[in-house]
């Protein structure tokens, strides 16, 4: 059995800012989304308009990942990241205090761009440090993105119990991470532990039939994810007969057992190996779709989505370090980096199809019968669970196979 390896301080180091990353990033998008009917209600945005401008921001950070997939050939991914960051920020205090609906539209604009290279950016760091560490890592990058999720709702609970304006609500959450994001950034590691100020690694050119399967599954557990944070509440209220307030509960509870199964879904990976969690997980959030769609009651319900957070989780955090371990055996470090970014660009097609989808099956069906469709879609992972395994181990991915010691 080969033994653990034990990280050095620079490596430690860039694991914690990287995670204080993926926690601001969170953050500021769950002030975002939670807070769109208060941006809609500033600008005067008609029914009609909102759905082009909610479309509008992943389509273009579909761009802006397509755009730093180019990038990261000349400037290192830690470099991308330390950039971008501090402007997803700043848009989105600009989308909630600009003066007129154009300049909340190019505010918007410039979010979704940025938020496409930052997302791409910080999970290439994060699949090199897992690289680097030699043992999974990736679930935990995740989960203080959920964490941040959950502080930026909250505190986009709290602005809107105390009818405070956008302006008011972002200023001070901007003036915080702004700073906190440029003096993270100087710990950011790149390929192999390598200081992000070193030269970029050249990319051996990556096929998209060898990520095709992994992208498909990035897009059906997107799906899944849209499904309960656009549908639940309306599931809950309508369907099942829950009253208003407990409707808001399912997407909280959601959340917390998102943050919950990635806290401790690096130990799984590192006991029974990566396919055997995600096959797990699938599995998992599949029987939570089946039992929100046979729910009798609003508390069935309830526990069907608790079973879907818990499931999904763990999906897409290993579908990011399947498909860098698989790129990297085949060209080295720099196609990690191209396989990551094509691969992000599949989560903003799950968020674009998966909320569409579901209501139309919802007002042409039954709204039962649609939680269906999204869970015969996660169940297409157990297909290519295979994916996330590789037989030709490199750089030390001892993470990939099931060890019964490790060290923290």
């Amino acid at each position: 059995m080969t033994a653990p390896r034990v990280p050095g301080a620079r490596l430690r180091h860039g694991r914690v800012s990287l995670a204080i990353s993926f926690f601001i990033q969170g953050a500021v998008f769950a002030l975002l989304v939670t807070r769109i009917p208060a941006i809609q209600d500033r600008y005067g945005i008609s029914d009609g308009l909102l759905p082009v401008f909610l479309a509008a921001v992943p389509v273009l950070a579909g761009v802006g990942s397509v755009g730093t997939e180019h990038l990261v050939k000349r400037v290192r991914p830690s470099k991308v990241l330390r950039c971008v960051q501090p402007v997803v920020c700043l848009a989105l205090l600009a989308a909630g205090s600009v003066g007129s609906m154009a300049q909340a539209a190019c505010a918007l604009a410039v979010f979704g761009l940025s938020v496409g290279a930052l997302d791409a950016s910080m999970n290439m760091l994060g699949v090199s440090l897992q690289r680097a560490y030699g043992r999974s890592i990736m679930l935990g990058f995740h989960a203080a993105y959920s964490l941040g999720g959950i502080v930026g709702a909250s505190l986009a609970w709290a602005g809107a119990h105390w009818h405070l304006s956008l302006a008011v609500l972002y200023g001070p959450v901007v003036l915080v991470v702004v700073p906190l994001a440029v003096v993270v950034g100087r710990w950011f590691v790149d390929q192999h532990g390598a200081a992000g100020e070193h030269a970029p690694v050249k990319a051996a050119p990556v096929a998209m039939r060898m990520l095709l399967p992994l992208c498909l599954v990035m897009a059906f557990a997107y799906i899944g994810d849209s499904t309960v944070s656009n549908w639940s509440a309306k599931y809950l209220q309508d369907v099942l007969g829950s009253s208003e307030q407990l409707a808001t509960v399912p997407y909280n509870v959601y959340m917390v057992t998102t943050l919950l199964g990635r806290a401790v879904g690096d130990l799984g990976v590192r006991r029974f190996g990566a396919v055997a969690v995600v096959r797990c997980g699938t599995v998992v959030a599949a029987g939570g779709f089946a039992v929100v769609a046979a729910a009798p009651g609003a508390w069935a319900g309830m526990a069907g989505f608790t079973l879907v957070g818990l499931g999904l989780c763990v999906i897409v955090p290993q579908t990011f370090a399947a498909a860098g371990r698989q790129a990297s055996g085949e060209g080295g470090a720099g196609s990690s980096d191209t396989a990551i970014a094509r691969l992000n660009i599949f989560n903003y097609v799950g968020f674009l199809i998966g909320s569409p989808l579901v209501g139309a099956l919802g007002d042409a069906w039954s709204y039962r019968g649609a939680m269906l469709v999204p869970m015969a879609l996660v169940l297409v992972t157990l297909v290519y669970a295979r994916s996330f395994g590789s037989p030709q181990a490199r750089y030390g991915d001892a993470y990939e196979r099931p060890r019964t010691a490790d060290v923290g």
